[in-house]
């Protein structure tokens, strides 16, 4: 009895040396990856077994063929150990990243829903009580003459307009994130495109004497499906022009680079704040109060909720390619990345 107590004894003494090892070197490592720390978790796990091995085999007097033998027959179980640890324990590590990354993904997700949530049923709610203001008004007789009665009208138009075009930002939005989105890709000219979404927002830049500058020629074609590339162009430009002050400059311009081609729309807002430019695409992002359009913005450019740049990003890596956004001198600049035909 007293012979197993002396070897449980230098065996748990052989064992406790390794395992504070290890105990010091995971609090040197505390802020790597958790693959290293499995890592060092299993080598101290079969480090200790072997210490423990080697120490009593030394203790009983073995020869030295007998411990030769005991030695590289431990040596053979750790070898083994490690590796199917080492395999099995990375690929732990792997599922349990990705899980927290899955997890944090979820929250940012469930976030924005909430955000999206919040800003819609504020964007809502202000023409939904002006349109019922102005139908109170119109029904009551409280209004009788032609010109104040013709504006009422005009209003009720706009407002349906701005709230349609929310309705349509947040069914192409679905679309997206759903992935039901077919495209039917072909060859369009990209000055066509922008020619028309110049147009559409010509009024409103004209209103907030806002200078639209384009380039007459050396527009790239890109393949692409014309519909969803017009909403591109149409929310960069009426973004553009919704954030840039009275008296700025919109230029869109486009080039090519060996197979693809990019489009740039650039402002004169006085640029984003470094810490908005990443969050720039999130669903309902508005940024700060210096990037919340002004009384009258939106009744003229729509509101959108915070899901124009959204849909934005969605419909470009829908189509391949790529959307990003970089303060420069005078405001900032998206450049929109698609194949070129």
């Amino acid at each position: 009895m007293r012979d197993l107590a002396f070897i449980f004894s230098i065996a748990l003494a052989a064992a406790l040396a390794v395992g504070l090892a290890g105990a010091l070197l995971l609090r040197r490592l505390r802020r790597t990856s958790i693959t290293v720390h499995l890592y060092v978790l299993l080598a101290v796990t079969v480090l200790a077994v072997v210490g423990g091995v080697a120490v009593v085999a030394e203790a009983m007097f073995l020869s030295p063929h007998d411990l030769e033998v005991v030695l590289i027959t431990v040596a053979a179980a750790a070898v083994v150990s490690l590796a199917v640890g080492g395999h099995f324990g990375r690929r732990l590590a792997a599922a349990a990243v990705w899980t927290a990354q899955a997890r944090e993904r979820e929250r940012r997700l469930e976030k924005g829903r909430r955000d999206l949530v919040a800003w819609v049923s504020h964007d809502l709610r202000t023409p939904l009580a002006g349109l019922r203001a102005m139908a109170e008004a119109l029904e009551d007789g409280v209004v009788h003459d032609p010109e104040t009665v013709g504006e009422y009208h005009r209003r009720i138009r706009t407002e349906t307009d701005r709230m349609t075009r929310l309705v349509d930002d947040l069914f192409e939005l679905s679309r997206i994130n759903a992935g039901a989105l077919r495209l039917s890709l072909t060859a369009v000219p990209l000055g066509e495109v922008v020619s028309d979404a110049l147009a559409s927002t010509a009024p409103l830049a004209a209103a907030r004497r806002i200078r639209l500058v384009a380039a007459e020629s050396g527009w790239p074609t890109v393949v692409a499906s014309e519909p969803e590339l017009a909403r591109v162009v149409g929310n960069l430009l009426l973004n553009a022009v919704r954030y840039t002050p009275e008296d700025g400059t919109v230029r869109v311009e486009a080039g090519r680079e060996r197979d693809a081609a990019w489009l740039a729309v650039a402002d004169t807002c006085g640029g984003i704040p470094p810490a908005d430019l990443p969050r720039l695409f999130d669903v309902a992002f508005r940024g700060e109060p210096a990037r919340t359009p002004g009384p009258g913005v939106g009744a003229g450019g729509g509101a959108s909720g915070g899901l124009g740049l959204a849909i934005v990003h969605g419909l470009v890596e829908a189509h391949g390619g790529h959307v990003d956004v970089q303060n420069t001198a005078e405001g900032c600049r998206f450049v929109v990345r698609l194949s070129a035909a």
